[in-house]
């Protein structure tokens, strides 16, 4: 009853505010919000963060929380306020950040046969934190933050707090000690023996993006501190107070302070901390371009992320309808888009173009809307941008709008991000293979925007060639309960997470499966032990040959 008054008395002050006159959904986060208890960690109230209660966001370096001589404001994605004040650190300012990373040797802060105490300590901060993000009102802050800085439903805003708690749960206890099992193999003689161990690099960096802002950068710096590493954490500073908020959990479990570097940087600042502090790794998560620039200025110390224009194929069997349409919906419409795993293209055989499905999903798309955030602002990419990528598409022959292609209208919403009705554009297949059109229609446009299209029985090859000639490869979907038509498409095709199956999605990145591309060495995976091993340590060998020199040996010839 008291929890009923308080939530009243906090809606009634909310409703008030200007930030909720600007914009209903500020208020409807805060509905949202069950809890309304600001945890003993957080330096933030998720639930009043506005314009008139802005955030402050420093950087942790040497053990220390320091602010910078410089300091930038965040625009709210939702009215345009000023209400996140970061401190970004200058290129004069890199200085303890060179140092810091320099003070951790190649060895790392523990590894098999060092420190190995280590291991076990972080078994039990994974512990801690867990239970921490389980509880209740922990799981609530960290929903409704995630939703302020990179808005989203707060379905999935939560589900992105689930599946980070639940990968810390996954490495309690010995499982972080796990990752640095090693193997023996016999020698050819007495006292000979090699051992392959799993090795840290030592210094590392670690770049994510916007989208994911807790379940991204958490699960990688973990992975790094796991295998003995010490990393520099750069989060997009449009969302870098939710990392704020989780180092101050993590210090509240048992994080030694000086095991981790976080700093707010433009990407050019960044690019001279990677240049000058020579981490022996870094994974970056985010566009190819980016990408493809730090892989030459890092001279390939790298592992990759990168974007992925996500292909689905629906096969010859046409079933459970309803079912799939509401799994296209969610794979390329959900977060706005904003996810690299997103529905970027969808292959239809003629059985699903003849079907129900393209009605049902421009049902679903119109039921998405601004108030509960299940359609909310582009980060990145802007409206017009989205406009002018449209009519660019159009302009093929055959090619025609399914649905959406407007502004969302009667809102807050800045110009500097996009607001754009989901939308669905159908490109003939021989058209999308056209040399002068492929890499138009192959453009990853990070927000609610998708390309159909539709082959015929006898033109799988050419489906097949479409997916063979994209150059990323993250996420991808075959949508069939033909074994032979799986066999087919699966044998056929590279990406590196790819569902199968009638229920098959591209979305999803949960903490029991890899997550990742494939086809390109660098490819870098997230959140299972495959992912860890990877990605945050080498293979070293040691062979151990300790004798005895057998009493008959005598001095050779020179060989």
């Amino acid at each position: 009853m008291n929890r009923i008054v308080l939530q009243k008395q906090f809606l009634d002050r909310s409703s008030r505010s200007s930030s909720n006159r600007l914009f209903p959904s500020l208020a409807l986060i805060s509905r949202m919000g069950r809890f309304f208890h600001t945890p003993s960690f957080a330096t933030v109230a998720a639930d009043k963060l506005s314009g008139s209660h802005p955030a402050e966001v420093q950087n942790l370096v040497q053990g220390s929380w320091k602010p910078s001589a410089s300091w930038t404001w965040i625009v709210d994605p939702l009215n345009g306020e000023k209400f996140i004040k970061i401190a970004e650190i200058q290129e004069s300012e890199l200085l303890p950040f060179v140092s810091s990373l320099s003070s951790c040797p190649k060895y790392g802060l523990h590894n098999p046969l060092r420190a190995q105490e280590r291991y076990l300590m972080y078994g039990d901060i994974s512990a801690k934190a867990a239970t921490k993000l389980a509880q209740p009102e922990v799981s609530d802050f960290f929903a409704r933050l995630i939703q302020r800085v990179s808005p989203k439903s707060y379905a999935q805003a939560l589900a992105e707090v689930q599946v980070t708690q639940k990968f810390l749960e996954n490495f309690s206890g010995d499982q972080v000690r796990f990752l640095a099992r090693s193997f023996a193999v016999p020698g050819n003689h007495l006292g000979q023996q090699s051992t392959g161990l799993r090795w840290p690099y030592g210094p590392v960096a670690i770049i994510t993006p916007f989208n994911f802002p807790l379940e991204i950068p958490l699960l990688q710096l973990m992975g790094a501190l796991y295998m003995g590493n010490k990393p520099v954490l750069k989060v997009d500073s449009k969302v870098s107070l939710v990392m704020d908020q989780m180092l101050r959990l993590l210090h509240e479990c048992g994080l030694p302070l000086k095991d981790v570097d976080f700093i707010n940087s433009d990407g050019a600042t960044m690019n001279k901390l990677l240049l000058e502090a020579k981490p022996k790794m870094t994974l970056f998560t985010g566009s190819s371009r980016v990408a493809e620039k730090l892989a030459a200025d890092l001279k390939g110390r790298i592992k990759l992320e990168d974007a992925g224009f996500d292909w689905k194929i629906l096969g010859p069997d046409v079933k459970e309808v309803d079912y799939v349409a509401w799994v296209c919906d969610q794979d390329a419409y959900a977060c706005s888009g904003q996810k690299c795993s997103a529905q970027s293209i969808l292959f239809m055989h003629e059985n699903w173009a003849s079907s129900e499905l393209i009605s049902k999903m421009k049902s679903l798309a119109g039921r998405r809307k601004l108030e509960d955030l299940t359609i909310g602002p582009v980060l990145t990419v802007t409206t017009d941008a989205m406009v002018e990528h449209m009519n660019k598409l159009l302009k093929i022959p055959g090619s025609k709008l399914l649905f959406g292609g407007e502004p969302l209208q009667n809102h807050s919403i800045p110009e500097v991000y996009g607001a754009f009705r989901p939308t669905a554009v159908f490109v003939p297949l021989k058209e999308i293979l056209k040399i002068d059109n492929f890499d138009l229609v192959t453009k990853e446009i990070f927000g609610p925007f998708q390309v159909v299209t539709e082959y015929r029985n006898n033109e799988l090859e050419l489906v097949l060639e479409a997916c063979e000639r994209m150059h990323a490869h993250l996420t991808a979907a075959v949508v069939s309960n033909d074994p032979l038509f799986l066999q087919d498409v699966l044998g056929r095709s590279v990406n590196g997470t790819t569902y199968a199956g009638i229920r098959a999605r591209t979305t999803g990145a949960p903490q029991n499966h890899w997550f990742g591309p494939a086809g390109d060495p660098r490819g870098a995976g997230i959140g299972t032990p495959e992912a860890i091993k990877l990605v945050w340590s080498c293979h070293r060998e040691i062979i151990y040959d300790i004798g005895p020199v057998p009493n008959t040996w005598k001095l050779p010839a020179s060989t």
